[in-house]
C-alpha cells in the first residue's frame, strides 16, 4: 500500500454505496419496477409492507390508497427528483459561474452591479420566491425544473469571481492577456480547470439541499404535478395516512433523508481531499 494513503472512513463507504444504488435505480427504474407506478388496484388498497402483518411480496412496500404498488412509485420518484435535482444544480452552476465570471472580468459598475443581485437572492428565503413564481407561472415540469436552476447560484457567482480574481493576479492570466488571447478562451480553457474543485464541491454540498427543495415544494403541490410522482409528492399524498397506513409517507421520506445526508458526507470528504488548506501535512 502506498504511503500515506488512508481509506475512507466507513461513513464515506456507506454514503457512495448508497448513492450508487440510488442512481442505478434511476438509471433503471423502467426495468426493475415490478408494476407500472400508476396501475390501479382498489382490491389491494392500503397493503401492508411485507414485514407487517398482512403484508406479502406481491407487493414488498405495500401499496397506498388506491392499490398503486409502492415499491414502483418509490422507484420511479427516486428517478425523477435526483434528475429535477442534478438539472436544477447544473443550471444555477452554470449560471453562477457565468455571473461570477463577467463580474471578475469587467469589474467596475459591472461587477458591482451584479454583487448587489447576489446579495439580494441570498437575503431572499428562496422557498418564499420559489412559491410566488410557481403560483404566478403554470406548473409545468420544465418551469419547476427552471425555479430549481435559480437556487443556490449566488455561492457559485461568488465563488468564481473570488477566485478568477485571484487568477488575474497571477502569472498565467496575465500572460495569456497579453498574447491575445479572448477572454472566453482565458475563462474557459485556462481559469474555469484551476478552479472547478472548488465548484465541484460546491455542486456536492448543493445538490442535497436541491433535494429538498424539489420535496418541500412536490409536498405543498406546487412541484411535480400527477401523473408524474416524485419524492416529495409521495410524502405530501401520504401524509393524511400517517396514522392509518404510515408507509406510504415513512419510506419515500426515509430515502430522502439517507439521500441528502449521504451527499453531504461525500461533499465533506470531497472538500477536506480536494481543498489543500486542509490536507494534513505528510
Amino acid at each position: 500500500m502506498r504511503a500515506g494513503f488512508r481509506l475512507p472512513a466507513p461513513s464515506v463507504v456507506l454514503a457512495a454505496s448508497w448513492l450508487f444504488a440510488i442512481v442505478f435505480v434511476a438509471i433503471l427504474a423502467d426495468l426493475i419496477a415490478p408494476y407500472d407506478f400508476a396501475a390501479i388496484d382498489l382490491r389491494n388498497r392500503f397493503a401492508p409492507p411485507v414485514w407487517l402483518e398482512g403484508g406479502s411480496w406481491s407487493h414488498p412496500l405495500g401499496t397506498d390508497d388506491i392499490g398503486r404498488d409502492l415499491l414502483s412509485r418509490l422507484i420511479v420518484s427516486i428517478r425523477i427528483s435526483l434528475f429535477v435535482a442534478l438539472l436544477g444544480t447544473l443550471i444555477g452552476a452554470v449560471l453562477g459561474t457565468l455571473v461570477g465570471f463577467v463580474a471578475a472580468h469587467f469589474k467596475g459598475w459591472v461587477d458591482d452591479l451584479l454583487m448587489v443581485a447576489i446579495d439580494f437572492q441570498a437575503a431572499i428565503p428562496f422557498l418564499i420566491l420559489a412559491l410566488a413564481v410557481l403560483a404566478l407561472f403554470a406548473e409545468t415540469f420544465w418551469v419547476f425544473i427552471l425555479v430549481m436552476g435559480f437556487y443556490g447560484w449566488e455561492r457559485y457567482a461568488r465563488i468564481a469571481r473570488g477566485l478568477s480574481l485571484a487568477a488575474q493576479e497571477q502569472g498565467y492570466a496575465v500572460a495569456l492577456d497579453l498574447l491575445g488571447a479572448r477572454p472566453a478562451r482565458i475563462y474557459l480553457r485556462h481559469i474555469l480547470p484551476n478552479i472547478a474543485s472548488a465548484l465541484f464541491v460546491n455542486m456536492t454540498l448543493n445538490f442535497p439541499e436541491t433535494v429538498l427543495l424539489e420535496t418541500s415544494l412536490s409536498f405543498l403541490g406546487l412541484g411535480v404535478q400527477p401523473p408524474l410522482s416524485s419524492l416529495g409528492s409521495m410524502v405530501g399524498f401520504g401524509r393524511d395516512y400517517l396514522l392509518s397506513a404510515w408507509w406510504i409517507a415513512v419510506l419515500p421520506a426515509a430515502v430522502i433523508f439517507l439521500t441528502a445526508l449521504a451527499f453531504s458526507i461525500l461533499g465533506d470528504w470531497l472538500r477536506d481531499k480536494l481543498d489543500p488548506t486542509l490536507r494534513e501535512s505528510p
